[in-house]
C-alpha cells in the first residue's frame, strides 16, 4: 500500500530475506569476510551465530546470489528437530540426490558418489545450515562425519552453521561437540547495527526501491528507531512498514517524530488518532485557485437602460454601482485567462498580461462601456442645461423686477415735482 503511495518499485522493508536489499555493515561485513575465508580454505566449518533478526538468513541469500555456480555447487538448508538420520537424507535431497527407499547406509554411498562426481566435473560442494540450534548433538556429529569425505587428499564438502546465540554456547560447552569444535576454523557473531549506521540502512533499501526523496525524513526519527530497535534489522524493517504505511494512510510528505510516537503508541495499543488524508470537498485555500466574482456577461446580458428624465425635474446624484468604477478614460481591456499551465507565479503572468490581444469579446464589452459613459454624461449635461434655464429665468424675473421697481420710482418722483 504505501510503496504505491510514495511511488516505490518495491517494498524496502518486508520481513522476507532478499539479496536484492542486502546492506554492508560493520558486523556484516566481518562475517562476509569470514565466509570468504572459509571458502578459500574449502574446507571445515564456518559459524556464524547472531540474535533472532540480525541478518543471518539475508546474509546468507546474499552469498548465495554471489557464488559461481560452474565453480560451487550450494545446498541452503533451514532446520528443525531432526534426527542423524533425517539431517543427512535433508542434505542428500537438497543436493538433488534421489533417496527414495534406501536405509542409512545406501544414503551414505549415495552421497558420497554425488561428492565424487561433482569433484571430477571440477566443482566443490557446499552445505549451509540455517537454524543449527535446533539440531540436537546427534545430528551435529552426523554432519561432521559427512565432512570427512575426500578426495585426493582434499576435503569434497564444506559446511557453513549459522544459528542463535544458544547455539554458540551449546557448541562451547557440549562435550559430545568436541570434535566439531575443532573442525571449525571461523567463527563470528552478529552484532546489532550501531546508531550511526541506522540512517545509511534505511536510506539504502529505500533507494534500492526507486526512493527519490519522498517521503522526507528527519533526522530524529532515525534516533528513535535505533532506541526502539537496538539496531536490529527485523526489528527496523517491521517499524518502518508501520510507519510508512501509517504515513501513506495520512497522505504524509513528512515522516517526523510526533508520526512515529503515533506508531508505537498503537503498536502498544493505545488509542491513537490518525489524521485524516485530504479529500475531494476539502477546501484548500489557495489564491491562485479561488474562482472570480461573478461579473455581467455582456455578450448574453444586456446592460441597464437609464431612464430620460425631463429638464424641469431636480438633479439627483447618480448612483453608482457597489463593483463598478466609473472612469472617464477608455477602460483596458479585461485579461483573458490562460488556459496553459503557469510556470511562474509572477513573470509569466507579467508577460501574459503584456502579450495578451484584446479578444472581439473584449471589444464588445469596451465599446459597451463607453456607450454607457456616453449616455450618463448626456444625462449630466442635460440636467446641467435645465439648471441653466432655470437660472436664466430667474434672474430675468428679478431683472424685470428691478427695473419696474426703477421706473416706478421715477414715476413718483417727477409726479412730486410737477405738483
Amino acid at each position: 500500500m504505501y510503496d504505491t503511495f510514495y511511488g516505490l518499485n518495491g517494498r524496502p522493508f518486508q520481513l522476507t530475506p532478499d539479496p536484492h536489499y542486502y546492506f554492508e555493515s560493520l558486523t556484516h561485513r566481518k562475517a562476509l569476510s569470514y565466509l570468504g575465508y572459509g571458502l578459500a580454505q574449502g574446507e571445515g566449518f564456518i559459524v556464524i551465530t547472531g540474535d533472532v533478526g540480525a541478518g543471518k538468513t539475508t546474509l546468507v541469500s546474499h552469498l548465495m546470489a554471489t557464488i559461481d555456480k560452474a565453480r560451487l555447487t550450494a545446498a541452503n538448508i533451514v532446520t528443525t528437530k531432526l534426527d542423524s538420520e533425517d539431517i543427512v537424507r535433508v542434505a542428500a535431497n537438497h543436493f538433488d540426490i534421489d533417496t527414495d527407499h534406501m536405509d542409512k547406509a545406501q544414503l551414505l554411498s549415495a552421497f558420497e558418489e554425488f561428492l565424487h562426481a561433482e569433484a571430477r566435473a571440477g566443482r566443490r560442494c557446499l552445505l549451509i545450515v540455517v537454524e543449527s540450534q535446533n539440531l540436537p548433538a546427534g545430528a551435529l556429529e552426523e554432519l561432521r562425519m559427512l565432512s570427512n569425505f575426500q578426495l585426493g587428499g582434499q576435503a569434497l564438502l564444506q559446511i557453513f552453521l549459522l544459528g542463535q546465540p544458544e547455539f554458540r554456547d551449546m557448541l562451547q560447552n557440549s562435550n559430545q561437540l568436541e570434535q566439531l569444535r575443532q573442525r571449525v576454523i571461523a567463527h563470528h557473531h552478529l552484532e546489532p547495527m550501531s546508531a550511526d549506521e541506522i540512517e545509511p540502512y534505511v536510506t539504502h533499501r529505500l533507494s534500492k526501491s526507486g526512493w527519490s526523496g519522498r517521503p522526507k525524513i528527519t533526522s530524529m526519527v532515525f534516533r528513535l528507531l535505533y532506541a526502539e530497535t537496538n539496531g536490529v534489522p527485523r526489528k527496523i524493517n517491521a517499524l518502518m512498514s508501520r510507519i510508512l504505511l501509517m504515513g501513506s494512510i495520512e497522505h504524509a510528505e513528512m515522516i517526523d517524530q510526533a508520526m512515529v510516537a503515533r506508531v508505537l503508541a498503537d503498536l502498544n495499543g493505545e488509542d491513537v488518532e490518525i489524521a485524516a488524508p485530504p479529500t475531494a470537498s476539502t477546501e484548500i485555500k489557495n489564491p491562485l485557485w479561488e474562482k472570480p466574482k461573478r461579473t455581467r456577461n455582456p455578450d448574453t446580458e444586456p446592460a441597464a437602460e437609464i431612464p430620460a428624465r425631463s429638464p424641469e425635474a431636480p438633479v439627483e446624484p447618480v448612483s453608482i454601482p457597489e463593483h463598478e468604477v466609473v472612469n472617464l478614460r477608455v477602460p483596458e481591456p479585461p485579461v483573458q485567462p490562460v488556459q496553459e499551465p503557469v510556470e511562474s507565479e509572477s513573470a509569466t503572468k507579467a508577460e501574459a498580461e503584456a502579450n495578451a490581444a484584446p479578444s472581439p469579446a473584449a471589444e464588445k464589452a469596451t465599446a459597451q462601456r463607453i456607450d454607457i459613459m456616453s449616455k450618463r454624461l448626456s444625462l449630466l449635461e442635460t440636467r446641467m442645461n435645465g439648471q441653466e434655464e432655470n437660472l436664466h429665468r430667474v434672474l430675468t424675473m428679478l431683472v424685470e423686477w428691478v427695473e419696474s421697481d426703477v421706473q416706478s420710482k421715477e414715476s413718483y418722483v417727477n409726479a412730486g415735482r410737477a405738483a
